[in-house]
C-alpha cells in the first residue's frame, strides 16, 4: 500500500489522529511519517504547521535531518500510544500526570510568542492577538504535536476515548456521538465490515 493516500483524520481529535498516523487501512500498514518527507506532508494536511515554514524547512534541513526528526515523531507517537491505551475508557486523574513528563519536557522547549496582525474578514475587526512561535530548527516541527497532544489530555474525557472494535483496525476516536455508543473508526470501513460479517453469519445460522 503506497503511503500516497492521504492521512486518516477521523478521529474528532487532533492527538488521536496524530496516533493513527500509522494505520492498516487495506490489509498494508501505513505510516504516514516513515521518513521526513512524510512528516512533513503529514504535518502540511494536518494544518498544523504553516506551509512557508514547511517548505522553508526542506530547504534548509541537512542530509538526513529530517529523517531523524521522523524517527523522534514516531517515539513521541509510540509512547504517547502506550499512555492512551492504558487510561483510555476512564477520566483521567491529577496522579497520571507523573507518566506525562516527557510531554511537558517537550511542551518547555517552546519559544512562542504572541504579536497583533492585520485582519482581513469582511466584518470582523481589523487587527487581532495571533498566538506563533519562533520556528528555529526542524525540532520545533514537533512542538505543534506536543500541543494537540497535551489537549487531549487535558480537554478530552478520556472516558469516552475509544480503540475501533474492528478485530485488525488500530485506529482510536474520541466518541462524541450522542450516547456515547460510537464503536467503530468509520462505518464506510470497519462498520460496513462488521454488518456483513454478522450477515454471514445469520445465514450460515439460517442453513
Amino acid at each position: 500500500m503506497s503511503r500516497q493516500i492521504p492521512a486518516l483524520f477521523i478521529a474528532d481529535s487532533q492527538g488521536l489522529d496524530f496516533l493513527n498516523s500509522v494505520a492498516t487501512p487495506a490489509d498494508v500498514p501505513v505510516d504516514w511519517i516513515d521518513d521526513g518527507e512524510g512528516l512533513l506532508t503529514w504535518l502540511a494536511q494536518s494544518r498544523l504547521v504553516p506551509a512557508e515554514v514547511l517548505n522553508a524547512m526542506r530547504e534548509r534541513a541537512m542530509p538526513g535531518e529530517l529523517d531523524r526528526l521522523a524517527a523522534q515523531a514516531r517515539s513521541l507517537r509510540e509512547w504517547f500510544r502506550a499512555f492512551v491505551r492504558v487510561h483510555k475508557g476512564r477520566p483521567l486523574a491529577a496522579a497520571d500526570l507523573n507518566e506525562l513528563e516527557p510531554l511537558n519536557l517537550l511542551l518547555a522547549r517552546d519559544e512562542g510568542f504572541g504579536k497583533i496582525v492585520a485582519h482581513e474578514h469582511e466584518g470582523a475587526p481589523a487587527i487581532r492577538f495571533e498566538r506563533t512561535r519562533r520556528w528555529a530548527s526542524p525540532e520545533s516541527l514537533l512542538l505543534p504535536i506536543g500541543e494537540i497532544l497535551a489537549e487531549l489530555v487535558c480537554e478530552e474525557d478520556f472516558a469516552y476515548v475509544k480503540a475501533c472494535e474492528g478485530p485488525t483496525c488500530t485506529l482510536m476516536f474520541a466518541d462524541h456521538t450522542r450516547g456515547h455508543a460510537r464503536r467503530w473508526c468509520s462505518m464506510s470501513a470497519c462498520g460496513n465490515r462488521a454488518k456483513q460479517a454478522a450477515h454471514r453469519n445469520r445465514v450460515k445460522r439460517d442453513v
